[in-house]
Formats: structure tokens, sequence, C-alpha cells
């Protein structure tokens, strides 16, 4: 086995001890996700936390307001719900960040007794979606042999309810329990699900697919026992949007709603209306659509990007919300039109950042930013990818963007073809050609960049975890006269081998995306891989990788780093001992260190 060059850890990255300070503060300073509350007992919420320096699960009783840590475990907690009364947590126990595991409860309040497994008799897998009802319970799971949906009643043994080798997930569970709506891709492409509604004894009451290339998602059953509508998810138009799906009658209402960009929604309690939570140009608004009248009303909220949003039964919108300058909180705008932060935990607040300004090159949305105080004239670029593909960059806080401008690099950001928020022919234009035709958009914006004087065409570094960890191999491979330095986090470095190692719910991923698997199209995953033109690399790079990653599996990673090392390439690694990604906060911050450094290093 190679030895590969390590990457070292700087302490500090910074020798000025202010600037040290700030950029470790937007890291660890303490933040909280948006609460989710138990249907039947609103008082009872869940929240994500980092304030123990590990992303955890806390519980939260309004009534009182007690706050308790309920998990505790070294690689962190992020999948958790609560019984509709109340009573009982639920969260996913995996083992160091590999995904794969199996749901486990305990008391909402602390008895001191260990979690133990929710339905014991369902295998450990990969989560595929969980609905908790009263009486009944279903939950998604999937492995190497497709998806398997799994129902337990008033507390028994699990029975299958739906199964397929293909991927699928659980929509939704229906408010009396007698309906459970699941996206499936027996069609093959889960890039663009169809639904398939069934009665909780097995029989099919409806199902929906509106043809190749149009994708339909199932959000959320109303919220009003006995009322079984639907709302979906769907993109007749080229763009998501909404409908209404009333699965007795099988007839549906499509929302039409005036706005550019695209939407998504939840219901409010009555059922009488929708939240309508709408993305254009990186950026979110909340609106209120009344489901009787049409009438399309827009709640106020500060500019930036919505992360998360519901309505509480008392009509109060809650919010996560933050802007590139402005750290993240969550918020409340109450029925009578206040707006104020609703929970932040104790401790520090982060330091603020830079404001991102829109570029557009030709059809391509960037966000950019330089360092406050920076002379004018280019400066040394980090362009950031960011991962999915099917994400996109958006008008909020970022400790990790933060630290680059702290360290005198401007950042840019692109929405290349593949991103969410332009519509469905921009999202799908990747199709058959990943990876290439996304950098095709990045060099538009790197000429751009150079041509405006903003950039410094020798000092540019690209940079990315996951899907834009594997387009940073792949430019450096592809476009090895822009690039100066690269840093890949637990990217697709070996298609071949990724697709072979991964999770099956990502194969069925690169089947849609590709057109086929490796040995039905081998030339096409041959082209996309950053492993076919590693001998094209001239720039340094650093490759961060997780040990037990079942996204970006480590052994493809290996081969990539072998093949570096073969030819004497000027390369690091870093490992660590968890998934895709960590939930430690320190953890993060080593990485975070090692890239900037890294760079100055090469950079000079």
């Amino acid at each position: 086995m190679t030895t590969h060059p390590t990457a070292p850890v700087p302490d500090p990255l910074f020798p000025d001890p202010e600037a040290e300070a700030r950029w470790r503060d937007r890291f660890t300073a303490p933040r909280v996700s948006l609460p989710q509350w138990a249907e039947d007992a609103p008082d009872r919420n869940l929240y994500l936390s980092n304030s123990s320096g590990v992303w955890e699960v806390y519980a939260w009783d309004r009534a009182s307001d007690e706050h308790r840590k309920v998990t505790d475990r070294p690689n962190g907690t992020s999948h958790a719900a609560l019984t509709p009364d109340g009573e009982r947590i639920w969260w996913f126990s995996d083992t160091d960040g590999d995904e794969f595991g199996v749901w486990v409860t305990e008391p909402f309040t602390a008895t001191g007794d260990k979690a133990e497994p929710a339905v014991p008799d369902v295998p450990a897998a990969y989560p595929a979606g969980l609905g908790i009802g009263d009486e009944v319970v279903v939950i998604g799971a999937s492995t190497d042999d497709g998806t398997t949906v799994y129902l337990s009643r008033a507390g028994g043994p699990a029975e299958v309810l739906y199964r397929h080798a293909n991927d699928a997930g659980l929509g939704a569970l229906s408010k009396d329990e007698t309906l459970v709506a699941i996206a499936h891709s027996e069609h093959g492409d889960n890039r663009h699900t169809a639904l398939r509604v069934l009665t909780t004894s097995g029989e099919t009451a409806a199902e929906k697919w509106d043809g190749p290339g149009k994708g339909l998602d199932a959000i959320a059953f109303s919220p009003v026992r006995g009322d079984n509508r639907l709302l979906v998810m769907h993109e007749r138009r080229g763009r998501e949007e909404l409908l209404v799906w009333d699965v007795a009658a099988d007839a549906e209402t499509e929302v039409v709603v005036d706005l550019p960009g695209e939407i998504s929604a939840d219901w409010y309690p009555e059922a009488d209306a929708l939240l309508v939570v709408h993305t254009f140009r990186a950026r979110n608004t909340l609106h209120r659509y009344d489901l009787a009248t049409g009438a399309l009303t827009a709640l106020e909220t500060p500019h930036g990007s919505v992360g998360s949003v519901g309505v509480r039964p008392d009509g109060d919108v809650e919010y996560s919300w933050s802007s590139a300058a402005r750290p993240g909180v969550v918020r409340v705008l109450t029925a009578s039109g206040e707006d104020r932060v609703l929970l932040s935990p104790a401790g520090h607040r982060p330091p603020p950042s830079a404001e991102l300004r829109d570029v557009f090159v030709g059809d391509v949305h960037a966000l950019v930013a330089r360092p406050e105080g920076a002379p004018d004239g280019p400066l040394p670029t980090v362009f950031s990818l960011h991962g999915g593909p099917h994400a996109a960059d958006e008008d909020r806080f970022s400790a990790y963007r933060a630290v680059w401008l702290d360290a005198g690099f401007a950042v840019v950001h692109v929405n290349y073809r593949g991103s969410t928020g332009y519509g469905s022919a921009w999202r799908d234009a990747i199709e058959g050609r990943p990876g290439l035709t996304e950098l095709e958009d990045v060099a538009a914006v790197h000429d751009w960049a150079v041509r405006e004087g903003f950039a410094d065409p020798a000092r540019c570094v690209v940079n990315g975890a996951s899907w834009g960890g594997y387009l940073s191999l792949l430019a450096l491979g592809t476009q090895p006269e822009r690039w100066a330095a690269g840093v890949a986090g637990v990217p697709v470095a070996d298609y071949l081998a990724a697709y072979e190692d991964e999770m099956e719910p990502l194969r069925a991923f690169d089947r849609a995306l590709f057109g086929g698997s490796p040995q039905e199209v081998p030339e096409r995953y041959r082209l996309c891989s950053p492993l076919t033109y590693v001998d094209e690399v001239r720039a340094p790079v650093l490759v961060l990788a997780g040990e037990n990653d079942p996204r970006c599996p480590i052994r493809q990673i290996d081969n990539y780093l072998d093949r570096l090392a073969a030819r004497g390439s000027e390369y690091e690694v870093y490992r660590y001992d968890a998934g895709h990604g960590s939930l430690v906060v320190a953890e993060t911050i080593a990485q975070t260190a090692a890239e900037v450094d890294f760079v100055r290093r090469r950079l000079g």
C-alpha cells in the first residue's frame, strides 16, 4: 500500500491573535436548527445543535423552557423525529458516519435508560424516509438489494408494505394513518420519480407519473385528520411547482403562483392555505397562498436565504435564516406581524462576514465576494464549487467562505448547469455528460473573473466537497492551465470504482445521470472520470477523505492518490475517521485549516 504525504494542520492558522480568534469563532459559535414539534403536543420540540462541539439532538420543552441534550456520540447525530403525542424521540443510529444503521427510540423526558431499537425486526439499512403515527409507523430502508418500506402497527412486528429493486423512498403518511405515499423509480430514473399511494393494508389507492424527465415528489398529506389530500411537487412547465392531489377522488388542482424561479411549500395547520418558499437567484422569500381564493400574500422576512420553515398551530411562522454577511438565526414571524429571533443558544455570536455580489456570465449565475478593505485589482481567488449536483450556492452565511476571505482570497461560487433553483432544463442539462458540462460554466466564469480584473490568473484555486470535490479533480485534469492549486473534499475520483462501492441509491442516481451503468455506457463513465485525466494534472492538489464514506468511498480515492504518487505529482492527503463529512466542530476546523494552509504554501 502506497504511503501518501499527509497534510499538516497549522495551529495557529493566522499569526494575528484577533484574526485567529475570529475565524475559529465562526465555527465554534453555538448554532441550532429549526425546531420541529410534535404534531399533537407542540410544546415538545427537537432541534440539532453544535453547542457541545458535536452536532447532536436536543429536546426542548417550551412549556418549562427546559433544554436537554438527547444524543452523545463521537461522530454526532443528524436525524431525529418525535411521535405525534410528543412522548418519544426517534433518532437514527449509524456507525461513525457511515449512514447505515437503525432507528432507535427513547422517552422525551430523561429517564436514564438507553435508547432501544424502535422496531427491532427492521434490519440495518440506509434511511429512506420515516412516518410516525399514533398507531402506525412506516420506515423506508435502502440496501444493495433496493428499497423496502416496512409498516408496524401498535408496536407490533414489521410487515413489508413495499419492496422493489429500484430506488424509492417513503414520502408521507396520512394524518388518519390509512395512506402511505411512496416516490419510486420503477421506471428506472430516480432523478424523476413517480408516485404511488398505498393503503396501510398494502393495496394501491392511486398512482401518478408525468412521464420521462418530469419528476413528482410527495411533500405531505393534509394535517387535518380525514382530509387525505396530498401536496405534491411537479415540474410540468419546466420548473418545480405545486399541486394538491385528492387521492380518494384521484383529482388534482395545480397551484399556480406567478413568481419567477421555483417554489416549494407546506400546509398551514387548518389545510386552508400553503406556506410557500420562493427561490429566485440564490435567495428566498416566504408567502401565504390561500387555497380557496388563490391569493398570494408576501410574508416580510429579511433579505437572504431561508433554510427551513414551518407554521405552528397558532399560526406563527418559524424559520431559520441567514445571509452571506449575517450569521444564521432561528426567527419567528408571529400571526400579529412581529418578526423576532426565536431561539439563540447561549454563548458567543459568530463574527459577521462580507456580502455576496451577483454576477451573470451568459446564463450562468455566480456569487462573488472580495475581502473587506482589499486593494483594487486582481486577487488570488478560490472558485468554490458546490456539491449535489442537485443543490445551489445561496446568499447564506458560511464560516468556510469567511476564512478564505480572511486569508486574503476572493471567492467565486458558480451555480453551474446541474444546479437547482434555475428550472428543470438547467438542472438536467448535465445528463449524459456530467462533470464536463458543469466545468464549461466554471470556465466561462473564470474567463470573466480574469477579464474583469477580479481574479489573478496565476493564483486561481478550484475547490469543493462531494460533487464539488469531483468537479475540482476533474477541473485539474481537463483545465490544467487555469488552476494553480486544487482542493477536493470527499470526491468522486475514480468513477468506475466509485460506482462499484457506493450506496445503491447513488448507483441508481448515476445510472439515471449517465444513461446507464458502467457496463452499459463505459465510455461515458471513462470520459467523465477524474482518473482518466490524472496524467494531465499540473497543479498541487489536496484530497480530504472519510474512511467510512458510503457516497464517495475510500478505495476509489486511494486509486487516484496511487496514480498521483506513481507519477511524482505534488499532492497531500487528509484522512479522517468518519463518513461523508464530519459533524464534529473540531474536525471541521482542522480540515479547514489544512486546506487554507495547503493553498497558501503552494501559492507562496
